[in-house]
């Protein structure tokens, strides 16, 4: 996250101890410190003081706070999500099963699993969440020989699991 010393100073503008505080706590929480919620960062409010930080620069900085803070809460507690998706989410990918490569080069087996398990992982708030773009942007080792996936299987798997996060 940048800090509050990159901020623009212009002739009027937000209090800089006022906005260094607020992005101070928000540095904390999302380094595992207090937590703050993304609505108590939308409803702070800085008094407007000659040389201070520049409005838009702020107010753009602490739209990408509030995104952070919401892309790190559990699944469950973003907005627009049911409280059920997670569990429902974990099952699916718990149960999912692929074909074996056989003769051809597959992905490697246990670059799969781990990714699906740090997945699984995130669902349940016990580690980092793993956004869709995340999902879309891993890449696995191909392996000729030894135990591999079929690819076409495991990409259409991604692109479904891609698509469940988003909604």
């Amino acid at each position: 996250m940048r800090t509050g010393a990159r901020l623009p100073v212009v002739l009027r503008g937000y209090d800089r101890n006022q906005v260094d505080a607020l992005l101070r706590r928000v540095s904390q929480a999302l380094d595992g410190g207090p937590p703050i919620s993304p609505d108590e960062v939308r409803g702070t409010r800085f008094d407007v003081v000659l040389r201070g930080y520049d409005n838009r620069a702020v107010d753009e900085l602490l739209r990408e706070c509030i995104r952070e803070l919401q892309a790190r809460a559990p699944i469950g507690e973003r907005p627009g999500r049911s409280r059920a998706q997670p569990a429902w989410l974990i099952n699916w990918i718990q149960n999912a099963r692929f074909s074996g490569a056989r003769m051809r080069s597959g992905y490697d087996v246990r670059d799969v699993d781990a990714f699906l398990d740090r997945v699984v992982a995130g669902l349940r708030g016990a580690a980092p969440p793993v956004t869709a773009r995340d999902v879309r942007e891993c890449a696995f080792r191909v392996v000729r020989l030894g135990p591999g996936y079929d690819e076409q299987e495991v990409d259409r798997f991604l692109v479904q699991l891609a698509g469940a996060l988003e909604r």
